[in-house]
């Protein structure tokens, strides 16, 4: 049952998601949570509504503001904002859903903490954050990230590679994002090594 209401919260998000490219960004991550459901286990129930809403709460974070909230030097109490406001936001969105209570809190508490607390409080934040996370090593993060930061995609590969064992909390985050980095290595760097 749950299942056919994740399009609707999909649609209902959809207006919060007009900033910071984070349509794009939702719905890589998403077919990216799948994966890691597959591999790891976890709640598809509260995994799936997370990674759909994690990301509206930045439709209330100043365009102006929003890339001194994140990434390299960002703004912890700016970053905070979006997920403070994501929860209030996904509250409505999963209320008006009639989405199941038994999943609400859970998938609130994901939000509420999914870039403010790296350590994660279940299988289910786990996946939602390495979702989250793995973005930025997908071609298209990639080029979102050193092209708004301004970098070398070098640069963002070396940053990236340094992150993996701080930011992948599952084994499947961990081998995903190293084998992005290989192919991101070749593609960018024109490299034919693998990582170490």
């Amino acid at each position: 049952m749950e299942q056919s209401l994740w399009p609707r919260i999909m649609e209902l998000a959809q207006p919060y998601l007009n900033t910071r490219g984070n349509r794009e960004h939702t719905e890589i991550a998403l077919a990216l949570a799948k994966n890691l459901l597959a591999a790891e286990g976890g709640q598809a129930e509260v995994v799936i509504p997370s990674v759909i809403l994690h990301d509206v709460g930045w439709s209330c974070v100043p365009e102006e503001l929003q890339l001194k909230a994140f990434g390299p030097g960002g703004d912890s109490r700016l970053n905070r904002i979006h997920e403070v406001e994501g929860v209030r936001l996904a509250g409505e969105i999963l209320a008006a859903c009639n989405y199941p209570r038994q999943w609400r809190s859970e998938i609130l508490a994901i939000i509420d903490h999914h870039d403010s607390n790296p350590a994660a409080s279940s299988l289910n934040d786990a996946l939602v954050k390495d979702a989250d996370k793995l973005w930025r090593f997908t071609p298209e993060g990639f080029r979102t990230d050193f092209t708004r930061f301004r970098m070398a995609p070098e640069e963002n590969w070396r940053r990236l590679n340094t992150l993996v064992d701080e930011w992948m909390l599952t084994k499947t985050g961990h081998r995903l994002a190293k084998e992005y980095l290989v192919r991101l290595e070749q593609t960018y760097l024109g490299r034919r090594d693998n990582v170490d």
